[in-house]
């Protein structure tokens, strides 16, 4: 288990299928707003989530997939930057007007390097599920990934991370009302 503190990122929310034209525009669109703020951010993340409660996640169509693509700042921008490297970057032809400065906080989570295809992820993931069973965790945020390859490459790494909370200690808040 690890501990993520707050990080500041570009940030494009949307829905569709990874590597879709709506994914590919939004991962185009943080990288030209990234460019015309003159520094490298990085690298790609995804947050994923999926609305449709009644099945597993990976059983939900790919297109019914919502995410928030990411691209980590070193720092907090200036007041006025980020809407400066929109205007940069428009002649980009990239949907920049969709790209936004967040900070977001996961705290304690469970991380685990997959190496390979995505489609191979759920064997990834199901010993991440068994980590937290055992130690008495729970989900408590969205599905994270880091992309350590390039988002298309043939043999990508990906770090997987899943924001947890301890059982006992959401069940006490639920009771105490909080």
């Amino acid at each position: 288990m690890v501990h993520r503190a707050p990080v500041t990122c570009l940030n494009v929310t949307g829905m569709g299928e990874p590597g879709g034209a709506e994914h590919l525009s939004a991962i185009g669109a943080l990288y030209a707003v990234a460019a015309a703020m003159g520094g490298p951010a990085g690298p790609l993340e995804g947050r994923w989530w999926v609305e449709d409660a009644s099945r597993p996640p990976l059983e939900v169509p790919r297109d019914q997939w919502r995410w928030h693509l990411l691209l980590p700042l070193p720092d907090m921008p200036e007041p006025g930057a980020a809407e400066a490297a929109r205007e940069r970057a428009r002649a980009s032809g990239a949907a920049v007007d969709r790209v936004q400065v967040v900070t977001f906080t996961e705290g304690e989570c469970v991380e685990l390097l997959h190496e390979g295809p995505y489609s191979e992820e759920k064997a990834s993931l199901e010993v991440m599920e068994a980590f937290m069973a055992e130690h008495g965790l729970v989900r408590n945020g969205l599905h994270h990934e880091i992309y350590l390859t390039e988002f298309t490459a043939p043999e990508p790494r990906t770090m997987l991370r899943q924001p947890v909370a301890r059982a006992a200690d959401l069940s006490l808040t639920v009771r105490e009302g909080g």
